[in-house]
């Protein structure tokens, strides 16, 4: 009797496209998929992604990486056993609990909005930059996801009211 096939999957969630990869049993990869996704720019600066856009991506990538792998003789829809997530780690988003919609556009990584909260933070609390560094690992940045949030906290009236 055959081995029962065996996949994984892979989430490749970057900074500017998605990708999908399934692996069989050996870690080979067998099928992939990748789209790039828009960049937003509204100030200098500012980076933000489409929430939308890139949850339609990671669809798309997963369904043409399946559709690859059928054709290529694979039967992944009764094998696909896990699916892997990486992702921008400090990108920020947030979503409503009550509509499962985005509050606003995803606040990329790279993004420079909170250098006034940073600077204000670095002069209000004790060690400066390196407050938080024990606590979480990171010194005080633009890149630190909390602060992305603090910013989203500040701007948008709904976030405030949870």
């Amino acid at each position: 009797m055959p081995a029962e096939e065996v996949f994984v999957g892979s989430i490749d969630q970057g900074t500017t496209s998605t990708r999908f990869i399934i692996y069989d049993r050996t870690a080979r990869p067998i099928a992939s998929h990748q789209l790039e996704f828009t960049q937003f720019y509204p100030e200098a600066g500012w980076v933000e992604h489409d929430p939308i856009e890139i949850l339609e991506s990671v669809k798309v990538c997963m369904a043409k990486a399946i559709d690859k792998a059928t054709v290529d003789g694979f039967n992944v829809d009764g094998g696909l056993k896990a699916i892997g997530l990486t992702n921008q780690r400090e990108t920020t988003l947030v979503w409503s609990k009550s509509t499962g919609l985005p509050l606003h556009n995803a606040i990329v990584w790279m993004d420079v909005r909170t250098s006034a909260i940073c600077r204000k933070l670095e002069k209000e609390l004790s060690g400066g930059r390196t407050h938080f560094v024990e606590t979480c690992g990171l010194p005080i940045s633009t890149y630190f996801s909390a602060l992305k949030l603090l910013w989203l906290m500040e701007k948008l009236t709904q976030l405030r009211k949870l």
